[in-house]
């Protein structure tokens, strides 16, 4: 799947933040939506829950690059294959998951950090809430002080 499909919005980080609530992130598919809806289905033909989905960004160069270009996958967690992939910039990224750990969401007891809305052209396919947010440096390491991991989960 192409990734000038998808295009990605955020809400609820810096300046937009506003109100404290849950850090979004939309990504609008305008692509063939069999293509989509297939890939976010499990072998039954259902769409896939939250807890059968993984997000991560991954670098394809040093963070220290300064505007560091990167993918965002969202993958399958069962099968491993990537359901959709996008390109995105750490400067875009990371400010999100910094919104994400700071949510009053995760200091009222909720798990959810954010939460993953995936349209096909404006209308809504899935909503997944989400508290985990991988992120790899350009040679595949886990970037631990850049991820969202819940406390008490063991990588």
């Amino acid at each position: 799947m192409r990734r000038d499909y998808f295009e990605l919005t955020v809400e609820g980080v810096g300046n937009d933040a506003g109100e404290p609530t849950t850090p979004l992130v939309r990504i609008d598919f305008h692509g063939p939506e069999g293509l989509l809806r297939d890939r976010l289905s499990n072998a039954d033909g259902d769409l896939l829950s939250a807890g059968a989905i993984d997000v991560a960004f991954r670098l394809r160069e040093p963070l220290e690059s300064g505007d560091a270009e990167g993918v965002v996958g969202v993958t399958n967690r069962f099968t491993g294959d990537f359901v959709l992939e996008l390109n995105e910039t750490a400067n875009d990224v990371l400010p999100f998951i910094r919104a994400a750990r700071e949510s009053v969401n995760a200091a009222d007891g909720d798990d959810a950090r954010y939460r993953v809305e995936i349209d096909i052209d404006g209308d809504r396919l899935v909503s997944y809430d989400k508290e985990t947010f991988l992120v790899y440096d350009h040679e595949g390491n886990l970037l631990r002080s850049e991820s969202l991991i819940p406390s008490g989960v063991e990588l």
